[in-house]
C-alpha cells in the first residue's frame, strides 16, 4: 500500500491586514501603583488598619499582611510598627526615619 502525504501540497496563502495608521504618541500616565497608596495610607499620622488597606486596594487581609512583611519591611527595608489601639484595631504605620 502507497502512504498518502501527510501536508498538503497546495501552497499556503497567507493573508495579511492592511497597515494599521500610525499611533499617537505615547504619553505616559502618572499612574498610582497599589504600593504607593498602602506607602502613603502607612505614612499617614494615625497610620492604617488591616480593613483600611484591604478597602484601598482590594487584596485579601492575608495578602496585605504578606505585603506589609515580605515587599515593605524586608524588599524596601522600611521598618512598619504595629500597634493595637484602645478600641481594639491594631494599626500599622512607618517608623520614623532615622538620621
Amino acid at each position: 500500500m502507497a502512504k498518502k502525504p501527510t501536508k498538503s501540497t497546495k501552497p499556503r496563502i497567507v493573508r495579511r491586514s492592511a497597515p494599521k495608521a500610525a499611533k499617537a504618541a505615547h504619553v505616559p500616565q502618572s499612574k498610582t501603583t497599589k504600593q504607593d497608596q498602602v506607602l502613603a495610607l502607612l505614612r499617614r499620622q494615625d497610620g492604617a488598619s488591616i480593613d483600611e488597606i484591604v478597602a484601598a486596594t482590594d487584596w485579601q487581609p492575608h495578602s496585605t499582611r504578606g505585603f506589609l512583611s515580605g515587599a515593605v519591611k524586608k524588599r524596601l527595608g522600611i521598618d512598619v510598627i504595629s500597634e493595637k489601639g484602645a478600641d481594639g484595631v491594631r494599626r500599622y504605620y512607618v517608623a520614623p526615619v532615622k538620621s
